[in-house]
């Protein structure tokens, strides 16, 4: 398939959804609206795939691969959901535009320079060794489109899956200077959200310290699975803290929130909310993980009945994230797909 020369003019053609953009962002491509959304780009992509695309990124919704189980909820922190990268033949120059401006939307803009860095240093830029898929049919019902790559899969779907913030789990990742990373993580672009977690842990005192440091038993980064109402979990009662600490605790939330649409942090809060908000979570830290001990711990973890925010920061930083607003069988059922 030959890919033609990018134009404002042939892209708007080929997604009359986005008509209504009247502006392009410096360094972007094109921003999301109220009336193109990231779901409305996904539905004039869809509209523009050949059967041969298709055939290769197009799924039905409940598809289950033979591999990798329930493919739509599948996560990974290093793969491709289907064979064909964005950036080739494939693709025409259009769709990989769309493709774009879909991923800018589900992301805040504040947070597109990151992200290409990230991306930059980890596959080469965007769309390089980067693919998508799109499950059920954008337009007639219940539909999602995933992104992946090495330390990113983002998910669009439009509230199709009830009762999931994000879609689903998503991982975002960094490998910064190195593999194995030193202590501090230089020039890794979600380290920082490590340091505002660490502020918190070292003005609890000597007491809720205790209860949140975890000596040993730090759970292998991909299980992200709902524990219940019931569950047992690591590190201190978040109920038991102070008020201003419970304060400092939803304003770390906040920061791990931001790389993300607004309309997705409002959904992850309202799935926090619906299981009796923090004070339903607990807060741990890993000594076993903490590179250098030097005190500030790379690994820590937030998590409720069905919310879980699992910060891993050795050898360098992947980020799982699974939340919902319970965690009934079927809900949780979604984790036989998480790797």
């Amino acid at each position: 398939m030959n890919a033609s020369p990018l134009t404002r003019r042939s892209f708007l053609r080929n997604a009359a959804a986005l008509a209504a953009l009247t502006a392009v962002r410096p360094g972007s491509l094109f921003a999301e609206t109220p009336k193109a959304t990231s779901e409305s780009i996904v539905k004039s992509l869809f509209d523009t795939l050949t059967a041969a695309q298709k055939k290769q990124m197009c799924f039905p919704w409940d598809y289950v691969d033979p591999v990798r189980g329930l493919l739509r909820t599948r996560i990974e922190n290093n793969w491709r959901i289907t064979k064909p990268s964005i950036n080739t033949p494939f693709y025409t120059a259009d769709q990989q535009a769309m493709i774009r401006a879909i991923f800018e939307g589900i992301t805040s803009p504040e947070w597109h320079a990151r992200f290409d860095k990230q991306l930059k240093d980890d596959v080469g830029g965007f769309g390089n060794r980067q693919s998508i898929a799109i499950f059920g049919e954008p337009g007639t019902g219940a539909f999602e489109f995933v992104l992946t790559s090495r330390h990113m899969t983002l998910r669009c779907d439009g509230d199709s899956t009830g009762h999931m913030a994000f879609g689903g789990p998503i991982l975002y990742a960094h490998e910064g200077e190195a593999l194995r990373e030193k202590p501090g993580h230089p020039n890794n672009v979600f380290w920082h959200q490590a340091i505002e977690a660490n502020k918190l842990f070292h003005v609890l005192d000597a007491r809720h310290q205790a209860l949140a440091l975890v000596e040993k038993g730090m759970p292998d980064e991909e299980l992200v699975g709902f524990k219940g109402r019931d569950g047992k979990f690591q590190g201190c009662p978040v109920a038991q803290f102070a008020a201003d600490q419970k304060g400092e605790l939803q304003r770390i939330l906040k920061t791990l929130l931001e790389p993300f649409r607004k309309s997705d942090r409002d959904e992850a809060m309202k799935c926090l909310d619906a299981q009796g908000g923090l004070d339903h979570c607990h807060l741990a830290f890993y000594k076993e993980g903490d590179l250098g001990n030097d005190g500030i711990y790379d690994n820590w973890r937030i998590e409720g009945p069905s919310f879980v925010w699992y910060f891993r920061g050795r050898p360098h930083v992947h980020v799982w994230v699974n939340i919902a607003d319970d965690a009934s069988p079927k809900l949780n059922s979604f984790q036989d797909s998480i790797m």
